[in-house]
């Protein structure tokens, strides 16, 4: 259904209780104070929404680079409606931030291929660490925030069609 308010977001408490939804989140410890931050905004933005929090479960893995593994194994093995991937990467000085970048955006893309649940990258890739903190709940909002949000309206958009 569209919304004519909210194109992006169209669903009501009522109807996210009622879907029974449930959630998991992975963080990367990599940029703790970075992924912290986006946990906190994807976290609250769930509840306020009407997830129950017994209905959200969360891991924490080493860095952005194990989003990949861990997504695919709770796609594989658990039965969540949409798993949501937290990490954010600073460029340094060499070519390591270009190829983690490519690497976790095509390996979450390529779960969200192989397995029946939506799978939402909620990884920043910032110039310094100033523009990662203004994404992460700064002056440019809270990408945790929009995730969650995505996070729910992909949820509610799978049992639709299943």
């Amino acid at each position: 259904m569209i919304s004519k308010t909210n194109p992006v977001y169209s669903f009501s408490k009522k109807e996210i209780k009622n879907a029974n939804l449930k959630f998991a989140i992975i963080v990367s410890l990599w940029n703790k104070e970075i992924t912290n931050r986006l946990y906190q905004g994807t976290y609250k933005t769930l509840i306020q929404s009407g997830v129950l929090e017994e209905k959200i479960q969360t891991w924490e893995v080493p860095g952005s680079y194990e989003l990949i593994y861990s997504s695919k194994k709770i796609a594989h093995c658990c039965n969540f409606d949409s798993i949501i991937a937290i990490g954010s990467l600073i460029q340094g000085e060499t070519l390591h931030f270009k190829y983690l970048c490519q690497a976790i955006s095509h390996g979450i893309k390529d779960i969200n291929i192989i397995y029946d649940v939506p799978v939402i990258f909620c990884v920043l890739s910032d110039k310094n660490k100033q523009q990662a903190f203004d994404r992460s709940g700064g002056k440019n909002g809270n990408k945790g925030i929009e995730c969650a949000k995505t996070a729910i309206h992909m949820s509610l958009f799978r049992k639709s069609i299943t």
